[in-house]
């Protein structure tokens, strides 16, 4: 009998069952358990679990585990606990939803995550984690069982993940809403190209070998799967799959859709924390328990985002102040082929705004205007050195809590980079007014030809993204 028992403090709701397996199919497929860590989800839980349950193939187990939440994530999901059924194609599958509030938790999602592994692991093969505020295309589980069954090689794969349409109706949330969406469709691109191979199997959607999660457990002393000395937790859990041998794979197929950060605090909190993160994964050494891995397989495109964010930041920083100092002394000369670098830049945003499946109209309008793309790139620019500022600084800030203020609206370091901006333009003018001009125009005869050559190579490199085949994927 399902028996549904709660906490005296209403906080807590299961099903004292066994979860079911869709009748006559016991040993057709392999079975997944489903963990879904909740942190003040109230706006979105609701759908994420409706689209779970609606999937052609439904999970064997449901577990929501909310954390550290002061909303109504508890109450609404609730709603969800209990079996569900759903016949597809004449085969009827069951699930049951167990809905879990495990209170103030120090460890925060790797927390959460680990609660529900520690109750789905010894009755499951796969592990499926799905954020609070992801909501899965309707074949996803399928299409993820199907690519990981098909080869046994294969520890993790990943959906393609793409933002949802802002819940703000403000320019800013449409704005920021459509530069995630083409960040994320060229991550998504850069590593369906690369053979499928996935450098980050995200929490956000993507199934899990409950064999390979032990083997990491085993082979690194680690009591669980997820560990809290890193900032990025599933990219280090990607990397130790990745190491006892098995591949990580994105999913040509499974698709879903994931709230995003649409402020400029939230999405700074956001960014920072997943550079940050990155960084410690990627530097030598080591600096808590974990120690940096820069020579990974995983690890080789975010060395190239990391030199390619060097470069755009050179480059941009050195036409300004050249661009403000010839004009200081009437010396600048405009020539044509400076348009060139948007013009292929415009191109390659485009490109990659085609690939998008279910792309919009602001996807495309936000690649050809170049301006929004490009303010786009500003804003990771300065993600990128804030978070670089504080892994050499070695500064001990919690980057969760930093980023959960940030999506309250509280803290104001994402203005920081702009004022060292200015600062650092106001000093650079300064000394220059003080140059004889002699040497200001020995300055701009050498640094002129410099980032003419180093604007080269950038375009050249943008070129070959944007010719190269995609080869039937969409993003």
């Amino acid at each position: 009998m399902n028996d549904l028992m709660q906490h005296v403090d209403g906080r807590d709701a299961y099903l004292s069952v066994t979860p079911r397996r869709h009748a006559g199919h016991e040993d057709a497929r392999a079975t997944i358990a489903c963990v879904i860590p909740a942190y003040n989800e109230e706006d979105s839980i609701a759908e994420v679990l409706t689209a779970l349950l609606q999937q052609t193939r439904l999970p064997d187990v449901i577990h929501v585990v909310i954390n550290n939440s002061d909303d109504e994530t508890f109450y609404i999901a609730r709603e969800f606990a209990g079996p569900h059924e759903l016949t597809y194609q004449d085969t009827t599958y069951s699930t049951e939803v167990f809905v879990h509030d495990i209170g103030v938790n120090a460890d925060k999602k790797v927390g959460a995550l680990n609660y529900g592994f520690t109750q789905v692991c010894d009755d499951h093969a796969y592990f499926l984690g799905v954020d609070g505020d992801t909501v899965l295309d309707r074949n996803a589980v399928r299409n993820l069982e199907e690519e990981i069954l098909a080869d046994p090689r294969v520890g993790g794969i990943s959906a393609l993940y793409t933002v949802a349409e802002p819940t703000g109706r403000g320019m800013t949330a449409k704005f920021l809403t459509a530069g995630q969406r083409a960040q994320f469709a060229a991550f998504n691109m850069d590593n369906l190209l690369r053979g499928r191979n996935m450098a980050v199997l995200g929490g956000q959607c993507s199934l899990l070998s409950m064999e390979a999660l032990k083997n990491v457990m085993v082979d690194n002393r680690q009591a669980t799967p997820w560990v809290k000395d890193s900032e990025v937790e599933d990219s280090l859990l990607s990397l130790q799959i990745k190491n006892l041998g098995y591949a990580t794979k994105i999913s040509a197929r499974a698709r879903a859709s994931v709230g995003g950060m649409d402020t400029m605090r939230s999405l700074d909190g956001q960014q920072v924390k997943w550079n940050y993160g990155a960084i410690d994964l990627m530097w030598p050494g080591q600096r808590s328990n974990t120690p940096g891995q820069p020579f990974h397989p995983n690890l080789r495109l975010r060395w190239s985002e990391n030199l390619s964010m060097v470069i755009n930041i050179l480059t941009r920083f050195s036409f300004i102040m050249l661009l403000v100092a010839s004009l200081s002394i009437s010396a600048y000369v405009f020539y044509p082929v400076w348009l060139i670098p948007p013009a292929v830049a415009i191109l390659l945003n485009l490109r990659i705004a085609t690939s998008i499946q279910g792309k919009s109209g602001r996807d495309i309008a936000f690649a050809l205007l170049a301006f929004p793309a490009e303010i786009y790139l500003w804003l990771r620019m300065s993600h990128f050195l804030r978070a670089w500022t504080k892994f050499f600084t070695s500064t001990q800030t919690d980057n969760w809590a930093a980023q959960a203020r940030a999506e309250r609206g509280a803290g104001s370091a994402y203005l920081m980079p702009a004022i060292i901006f200015l600062v650092i333009v106001a000093g650079m003018t300064f000394a220059w007014l003080q140059c004889p001009v002699p040497l200001q125009s020995a300055i701009l005869s050498i640094g002129w030809p410099i980032l003419y050559i180093t604007t080269m190579v950038q375009t050249t490199f943008m070129l070959r993204k944007t010719l190269r085949s995609h080869r039937g994927f969409h993003v």
